[in-house]
């Protein structure tokens, strides 16, 4: 088992899978066209990124088991409208590392209930430990990790890191009940039990007392200068050159192709700056059918327009309004 405790970041992609990554999820938000981040998204791009069989999502089993490798992915939203490496250095409560704990009765002392809860969470990581050694049918002790996925609501930026999955240290650790009084009279009061490092006094663990019982694990976000962490800005990129780099579906960049020629930079943010001069109301289109995509790079001054004229929800969105304009001047 990992160093408990005082976790550290591992990597989690080579230079081939990270740049793997990018592209697969720039393509995946092209065709999400805004909807919600959701697991089984970022579940296919991690193993598709790494050549790792998907498996059938099961709330009984962790993420990802391959050979002695077991993750589990932890996905937060970040809402942030600037950028998400605001993030790095801070600490962030996620909704639920388990629901499968029972709490003992609010009378019981704070630090005997906490080592009755955490021990359970100890006893999951432990059953989850030996599955993934014994699928692997190796004696080598497995790679636990927890992976942590932060995205935010405009889909533009996603942040991630892994490091060891670890079993909590009892004795550097404290805890307290917190009961939180109703408002108005319309809700009832709850009472948690909040678990804290004893050298720190930082917030580690938030229990929660009420149905559907769970563990709310606060995890640190590491500094921009961990080589473990890794950003992808998948809208809007704005490269060292100076160009911004945008991600289209097969179907819009043949369509946009068709009706505005070679998608090269010069031509594509000509047509960018000559189309928004002419629109005058759009209709939406429907989202792509087929998940694949390309990039494409066009200058700043073209993505500012093309921001300020086509509003969607993605650059995808913003071109398919574009290429419906272009259809519509050649109708």
């Amino acid at each position: 088992m990992a160093q408990p405790n005082r976790q550290r970041t591992v990597a989690a992609f080579n230079p081939e899978e990270a740049s793997k990554v990018h592209e697969l999820l720039a393509i995946r938000v092209a065709h999400m066209m805004g909807r919600k981040m959701e697991e089984g998204d970022w579940a296919e791009v991690y193993c598709r990124s790494k050549g790792i069989p998907l498996r059938t999502w099961s709330n009984l089993d962790i993420d990802v088991m391959h050979g002695s490798l077991g993750v589990e992915h932890k996905m937060v939203r970040y809402r942030s409208s600037g950028d998400i490496a605001e993030a790095c250095g801070t600490s962030i409560m996620h909704p639920s590392a388990t629901r499968s704990i029972r709490v003992p009765a609010t009378s019981t002392p704070a630090d005997k209930a906490m080592r009755d809860v955490l021990g359970q969470y100890a006893d999951l990581i432990k059953t989850r430990t030996a599955k993934v050694k014994a699928q692997s049918g190796s004696d080598t002790e497995p790679d636990m990790r927890t992976g942590w996925l932060l995205w935010q609501d405009s889909l533009r930026q996603f942040l991630y890191f892994e490091e060891h999955m670890s079993i909590p240290e009892m004795d550097s650790l404290e805890a307290k009940w917190f009961t939180r009084v109703g408002k108005g009279g319309s809700r009832k009061a709850s009472t948690n039990l909040w678990v804290f490092d004893r050298a720190t006094g930082s917030k580690k663990y938030s229990i929660t007392t009420e149905a559907g019982a769970k563990i709310q694990p606060y995890f640190s976000v590491p500094p921009m200068t961990d080589p473990n962490l890794y950003i992808f800005t998948v809208i809007g990129e704005v490269l060292d050159s100076g160009l911004v780099r945008v991600w289209l579906s097969e179907a819009t960049a043949r369509e946009l192709a068709r009706l505005a020629g070679p998608l090269d930079t010069e031509n594509l943010s000509r047509v960018v700056i000559d189309t928004a001069s002419k629109v005058h109301e759009l209709g939406l289109l429907e989202e792509a059918k087929r998940e694949a995509g390309r990039s494409f790079l066009i200058t700043k001054e073209a993505y500012s327009v093309l921001e300020e004229t086509f509003v969607g929800v993605s650059d995808e969105h913003r071109f398919q309004l574009l290429t419906e304009q272009l259809r519509n001047e050649q109708s």
